[in-house]
């Protein structure tokens, strides 16, 4: 039976997304900013961060998946869903649920690259350094955490738990 350990609260969690978005007002002008989310992930982040910034916003998704029902990557990123609009001249902010191994996040970053966006930054409300293979830029990081399974705040174990407030580790 799976058990889970609160490691970060909803409060924190809150707390760390309204610096984020402000630290975003700062850097990034006076928009509009095209904060894309990855599927499914990053929803939930996507969204608060989104209310966050005071500047003009624009929301699009890209879905991509490594995992599977898997607790470990397969190395392997299939695009299940493309972006709806053009993000050329556009500044861009890619939102991600977690930077574990970073190979989701190279890929997605050099096929961003290629539509020719303004700027193009990354936010990931959670940073797993000690797992990194590939070396990705993330400007914007809510909180770096262990090298433990979680879920929570739009991360998941086989399509559950995401709608948990807080980030928690778990055990099986």
């Amino acid at each position: 039976m799976p058990t889970l350990r609160v490691l970060i609260t909803e409060a924190q969690i809150q707390e760390r997304v309204k610096a984020l978005g402000a630290q975003i007002d700062r850097d990034c002008g006076p928009g509009p900013i095209y904060l894309i989310g990855t599927l499914k992930g990053s929803c939930f982040f996507l969204a608060d961060l989104a209310r966050a910034i005071d500047c003009p916003v624009r929301i699009d998704f890209i879905g991509a998946a490594s995992y599977g029902n898997r607790t470990e990557t397969s190395g392997q990123v299939k695009i299940t869903k493309d972006l709806d609009s053009s993000i050329e001249g556009c500044d861009v902010i890619l939102v991600e649920d977690i930077v574990d191994t970073g190979t989701t996040l190279e890929y997605l970053l050099e096929m961003l690259a290629l539509r020719k966006p303004k700027t193009l930054r990354v936010a990931a409300i959670l940073d797993k350094p000690s797992r990194r293979k590939h070396d990705v830029p993330v400007e914007y990081v809510g909180f770096s955490v262990p090298d433990e399974f979680l879920v929570g705040y739009g991360l998941d174990y086989a399509q559950d738990y995401r709608q948990l407030r807080d980030v928690c580790v778990l055990s099986q």
